[in-house]
């Protein structure tokens, strides 16, 4: 057996350390997703909205897509609210999700027929995965379903 001497400890010491000691355990962390802009959106009639996927994130980066459009209903109040207000204090009212949702940017028209609500105010939020919900849509009234 031919004897193996190290020549320098200190360098032994360092590639150990940089091997075994470097880098983060576990599964990578993916980057924190960040939330969808505001959507366009206006009614089509009475019981339609037309709306359009946004097509960047808040940060203004590209968004590759949307999982889920949630409609929320607020009942009708004193004043208009804000779409920060419909959105915390609203209700989920109608999910849209994928695959039956266009790409980023596309436009979407949503029936609002089954809506079975009285006056109040609508607002439409994107949803990314990972559950992270975009900035609320403008407020949209909603009409009493029985005109």
């Amino acid at each position: 057996m031919i004897a193996f001497r190290l020549a320098n400890p200190l360098l032994v010491i360092t590639l150990g350390v940089l091997i075994f000691g470097c880098g983060r355990k576990g599964d990578p962390i993916p980057r924190p997703r960040a939330a969808a802009q505001a959507m366009e959106v206006r009614l089509e009639g009475l019981r339609q909205v037309r709306l359009v996927l946004p097509s960047a994130d808040v940060k203004g980066g590209p968004l590759v897509g949307v999982e889920v459009v949630r409609v929320l209903y607020l009942p009708l109040g004193l004043t208009k609210p804000t779409p920060e207000e419909v959105f915390s204090r609203g209700e989920v009212v109608l999910e849209r999700r994928r695959p039956d949702l266009p790409g980023p940017g596309s436009a979407l028209l949503m029936d609002l027929k089954s809506l079975q609500r009285p006056q109040g105010w609508i607002v439409v939020v994107a949803v990314r995965v990972g559950n992270v919900p975009g900035r609320p849509s403008e407020v949209l009234p909603w009409l009493d379903p029985t005109l």
